[in-house]
């Protein structure tokens, strides 16, 4: 026996040193990690899309969850998403961009500071921002927004009682918390572009606008990809901002209703968690083909020669 223990332990070690078993080892607490909170739960939510799980009742019910999901509801749901996603998108990419690419200039004064400014909020509880947002979106004529459109000739609106209003909400307070999350990851990029890409492009007497478009976007490629595959999961995940601007998940005539606001609604305050799984099924395979899509039009999928 006490000739076993170094025998084993010298075995173990040339395990761990071979090169065809040691990366999988390294990856084990990963592949364990998925497994257990991601893999497990999706699973487990696909066998209760197929069922009816009602407090002390469960059954099989095929498709029915599934059948049940289209309907004006839902789909208004899922609009709102899509536009919510489109138009966050359409913010988060392109500013983030331009401001990373005015901060990393050899001319910006006062570069800490601006990028301090614009993280802050990003630092902040959504919980909190929303409360904020919902106390200066409000419909008196004292509310902040309210009191600075009356200086220009405007009369009052309700920001979170019309659909268009509650959009433009909505997308204020996520570009308000994500440009400056956004503007890091490019400025991280630009920080890996080589100088001298640059001064040759001077020499050859390319422009500020010429160095940008053949420099800078070509090569920020991987970091926008990025930012635009996490956006679109943040956009179609959006909820808490959702649920703090009206006070709860009931926004007249469901404006503000997202499709994680409808698995909410049905999961939790209604509890029917079978109608709630098919819902999270659905979301998970839109923005799936989403992003497979994006990332296929982008030519992730290529073998570079």
């Amino acid at each position: 026996m006490e000739n076993s223990s170094p025998k084993t332990t010298k075995k173990i070690s040339g395990i761990l040193y071979n090169q065809k078993i040691a990366p999988y080892v390294f990856v084990l607490p990963f592949l364990i990690s998925f497994v257990i909170f991601f893999a497990s739960p999706v699973l487990s939510a696909i066998n209760m899309s197929f069922q009816s799980v009602l407090p002390g009742q469960v059954e099989y019910i095929g498709l029915d969850n599934y059948k049940k999901l289209w309907n004006p509801t839902f789909l208004k749901a899922l609009m709102n998403s899509s536009k919510y996603t489109f138009y966050t998108l359409l913010i988060l990419i392109p500013i983030p961009l331009i401001l990373a690419v005015f901060l990393n200039s050899k001319v910006m004064v006062a570069k800490n500071f601006f990028r301090s400014t614009l993280f802050v909020p990003a630092l902040t509880s959504v919980v909190v921002a929303g409360t904020i947002f919902r106390l200066a979106f409000g419909e008196l004529e004292g509310s902040l927004m309210n009191t600075i459109i009356s200086y220009f000739g405007i009369e009052k609106q309700r920001w979170l009682g019309k659909e268009n209003l509650a959009m433009i909400t909505l997308i204020t307070l996520a570009a308000w918390r994500w440009i400056g999350i956004n503007l890091l990851y490019f400025m991280a990029g630009l920080q890996n572009i080589s100088k001298e890409l640059y001064e040759s492009a001077e020499i050859d007497g390319a422009s500020t606008w010429d160095k940008f478009l053949r420099i800078t976007v070509p090569l920020l490629k991987p970091i926008t990809i990025y930012v635009f595959t996490i956006s679109i999961y943040g956009g179609y995940s959006m909820f808490t901002e959702s649920y703090m601007l009206w006070a709860g998940n009931r926004s007249p005539n469901d404006i503000g209703l997202t499709i994680v606001g409808y698995l909410y609604r049905n999961g939790l305050e209604q509890n029917n968690l079978g109608l709630g799984s098919a819902v999270g099924i659905a979301l998970l395979v839109i923005t799936f083909i989403i992003t497979i899509t994006q990332l296929k039009f982008f030519g992730m999928f290529k073998k570079e020669e």
